[in-house]
């Protein structure tokens, strides 16, 4: 068989996507996402009036439900990650994944590129239902042109980025829930008294680093432009590359340095 991977990570990639693909968990969420895509995707298009140029988001009102279908894509792209890293420790697998996988980096990558490239294809297929919905439902009431591929792409972006920090995460606190727990309460409860906080110390562009900033201003991009918490849609897709990469290396060394 040709292909452009080293044949070394072929093992690793085939086992890790095995795992994946035969959980019945994995294979729900896909459905359940289209299906929310599809439903919020098709009431905000129907209820919003025409697009505002001077608004917000910049892509319409009627494009409302193809951010929180992303919004929910990036928060099961997390989930899925932490979940995907974290059940080898859970359910005692790891020794016996590393006894067929010798190199830890090839163990590592391989969990790391069937993570991203199943949050990629997940992202991929909400967006493609949402647009159908948008355009379906929300004739005329928002066009097609590069402010909204910008969003696209930024969704993307943004779906990968949380696999990537919720299967580091994982793997370096070595637990799949607590991870996903600490995701999660970082960004609701932590990033927002942050928020707070630097408006009252008049510290505002500290926030524009965050993770969950990063992630707004990446996925609604060109909206909000005024706001002082959110950086340019460039600078935010690049701060949040390297949260993914932070997170994601932390957890490549923890596999590495630390006993199974």
């Amino acid at each position: 068989m040709i292909t452009v991977l080293p044949a070394e990570l072929v093992g690793p990639l085939h086992s890790e996507l095995r795992k994946v693909t035969t959980l019945r968990p994995n294979r729900v969420l896909p459905v359940a996402l289209l299906g929310f895509a599809l439903v919020a995707t098709a009431v905000t298009a129907l209820l919003a009036g025409r697009a505002n140029p001077k608004g917000n988001p910049v892509t319409g009102g009627a494009s409302v439900g193809l951010y929180l279908a992303l919004i929910a894509a990036i928060a099961a792209a997390a989930y899925f990650g932490a979940t995907v890293a974290g059940s080898e420790y859970r359910y005692r697998t790891m020794p016996t994944t590393a006894l067929f996988t010798l190199d830890r980096d090839r163990l590592v990558a391989a969990k790391y590129l069937i993570v991203a490239g199943c949050a990629l294809a997940a992202a991929l297929a909400v967006e493609a239902v949402s647009l159908a919905a948008l355009f379906g439902f929300g004739r005329g009431k928002t066009e097609f042109g590069l402010r909204l591929v910008t969003v696209l792409g930024g969704g993307l972006l943004a779906t990968v980025c949380w696999a990537l920090i919720g299967a580091g995460l994982a793997l370096v606190l070595r637990r799949s829930l607590p991870a996903f727990a600490a995701l999660a309460g970082a960004l609701l409860v932590v990033e927002p008294l942050v928020w707070l906080s630097t408006a009252v110390l008049d510290l505002r562009g500290f926030v524009a680093l965050l993770p969950g900033s990063a992630t707004i201003s990446t996925v609604a991009a060109g909206s909000f432009a005024d706001s002082d918490f959110l950086a340019p849609a460039p600078a935010a897709m690049i701060v949040l590359l390297l949260w993914a990469v932070g997170v994601a290396g932390a957890g490549w060394w923890a596999v590495r340095t630390r006993e199974i």
